[in-house]
C-alpha cells in the first residue's frame, strides 16, 4: 500500500490559511496567568449585543418546535425586519420577499456570491488594501484576482484614473467595502455613483460588503441607494459589527431578485436554514434605534482616543476620522520591517497589533489597531508600549555608547 498522503485539491494551492487563524495560535501560546497577552487586532466587538435579542433568543430556545430545519430564505418577520432597517438607516424600500436573502454572516455570502457568479475564466476586481475573503475565496473557486488601488494621497479612496487604464472586459464581479476596511474611508455619494457607472460600462456585478455602516459615522450610506445601481449591484450587510452579534452569524444580501434567486441555488444545497431562535433575536436587534447606537458610538470613540495615544508613542501617523472598529496608521520611515516591528511588540510589550501587510502590498507600511477592547486594557496597552518604547531607548543608546 502507497504510504503517501492524498494530495489535496489544487484549488487550495494558492490559498493559506487565513492570517489571523495561524496569528491567534501564536498568540495563545505566548498568553501567561502573570503577563496576559492584551489583543487589539481582532474586529470581534466584546460589548452585548441589546438585552431585546438575547431575552428573544432564550424565549424561543425554549419553545420545543423552534429546533427544526428552516427556510432557506428566513422566516418573513425576520426579511420585513432588515426591510425596516434599511428604509430607517438609508432610505431604500426593498422587497421583502424578493430581495432580502439571509445568511449565516456576510463572509458565507461572500463564498456563495463567487460560486453562483465566477466562472475560472472570469477575473474579480479586489481592492488593496483589502479584506484578504476576497481574494482567498477568489482563489478557491478557480478565478482570478485583479486588484486595484485605494490610495493614502487619495485619502484612501480609489484611484479611478489608474483603474480605468486596466483591461476589464474579462471581470465578473468588484468587491468594495465602504466604510473601508481596513483604513476607515467613507465613499462619498459621487464615488458610488462613478461605481455604478463603471459597473454598467463594463457590465460586471458590484457587490458592496457593509457591515461598519452604522460605527463611528454619522451618514450610513447603501450602495443601493445609487439609481442604476439595482441592475448591476448587490450589497452584504451584518448584525456582527453593528450589533455586537458577531459570534450570532447574522447576516444578509440584498439586490434585485434575479441575483438574489442565484445565491440562494447555492446557498440552498450548502445548509440547512438559519436556527429559529437566532432569527427571532435578529428581528428585536434589529429594531434598536439612534439612542442605541449613540451609547454604543460614544464607548467607540474614548476608545479610539486611547487608540491614538498608542499609536503616537509609536511614533505612528494617522487620520483622527476614520470610521469602523479600526484605526489604520502608517509607521514610522525608520521601520524597514513591519512584521518584525510588530512581532517585538508581541514578544516585549506583550500586545497584539495587527501588520498592515495582511490586506495587502498597499499596507505593508501600515499597522491597524481593533477598537474591540475595553479602555483599561487599552490604558494597560499604552503603559506596556510606552514602559517597551522608553527600555528600547535606553538599550540602543547603550548598544551606541
Amino acid at each position: 500500500m502507497n504510504s503517501d498522503m492524498i494530495t489535496t485539491a489544487r484549488r487550495i494551492n494558492n490559498v493559506e490559511e487565513y492570517y489571523f487563524s495561524r496569528k491567534l495560535a501564536e498568540v495563545r501560546a505566548l498568553d501567561t496567568p502573570d503577563f496576559p497577552i492584551i489583543n487589539l487586532g481582532i474586529g470581534s466587538p466584546d460589548l452585548a449585543p441589546a438585552q431585546s435579542a438575547i431575552d428573544a433568543l432564550i424565549t424561543s430556545a425554549q419553545n420545543p418546535a423552534h429546533h427544526g430545519y428552516q427556510n432557506y430564505k428566513g422566516i418573513p418577520e425576520l426579511r420585513k425586519a432588515i426591510v425596516g432597517f434599511y428604509s430607517r438607516i438609508y432610505n431604500i424600500e426593498l422587497n421583502p420577499e424578493t430581495m432580502i436573502l439571509p445568511l449565516m454572516g456576510s463572509k458565507e455570502g461572500i463564498l456563495h456570491i463567487s460560486l453562483a457568479f465566477l466562472n475560472e475564466e472570469d477575473e474579480v476586481l479586489i481592492p488593496d488594501p483589502g479584506y484578504p475573503t476576497y481574494a482567498s475565496v477568489t482563489n478557491l473557486v478557480g478565478a482570478k484576482v485583479k486588484t486595484y488601488t485605494h490610495k493614502e494621497n487619495l485619502d484612501w479612496g480609489i484611484d479611478f484614473d489608474e483603474l480605468s487604464k486596466q483591461d476589464l472586459s474579462k471581470v465578473k464581479i468588484m468587491w468594495v467595502n465602504f466604510p473601508h476596511m481596513p483604513t476607515g474611508r467613507i465613499a462619498s455619494r459621487a464615488e458610488l455613483e462613478r461605481l455604478v457607472a463603471l459597473a454598467h460600462q463594463h457590465d460586471f456585478l458590484i457587490v458592496n460588503d457593509n457591515p461598519y455602516s452604522l460605527i463611528l459615522n454619522d451618514h450610513p450610506l447603501s450602495l443601493l441607494s445609487i439609481e442604476g445601481a439595482e441592475d448591476v449591484a448587490l450589497e452584504l450587510n451584518s448584525l456582527s459589527k453593528s450589533h455586537n452579534m458577531a459570534g450570532w452569524r447574522l447576516g444578509w444580501v440584498t439586490g434585485k431578485k434575479e441575483y438574489v434567486d442565484a445565491v440562494l441555488r447555492v446557498r440552498s444545497n450548502m445548509d440547512s436554514g438559519m436556527f429559529l431562535s437566532l432569527q427571532h433575536a435578529a428581528v428585536e436587534a434589529l429594531k434598536e434605534g439612534e439612542q442605541w447606537f449613540t451609547a454604543l458610538n460614544h464607548i467607540y470613540a474614548e476608545r479610539r482616543k486611547l487608540a491614538h495615544a498608542i499609536l503616537k508613542t509609536l511614533d505612528c501617523s494617522f487620520s483622527p476620522n476614520q470610521s469602523g472598529l479600526f484605526v489604520w496608521a502608517k509607521v514610522p520611515d525608520s521601520i524597514s520591517d513591519v512584521g518584525e516591528f510588530i512581532d517585538k511588540i508581541l514578544y516585549e510589550a506583550k500586545v497584539f497589533i495587527t501588520p498592515g501587510f495582511v490586506f495587502g502590498d498597499a499596507g505593508k507600511h501600515y499597522i491597524r489597531i481593533s477598537l474591540c477592547a475595553k479602555e483599561e486594557k487599552f490604558k494597560e496597552a499604552l503603559q506596556r508600549i510606552a514602559k517597551w518604547k522608553a527600555s528600547v531607548a535606553i538599550n540602543s543608546k547603550s548598544v551606541a555608547a
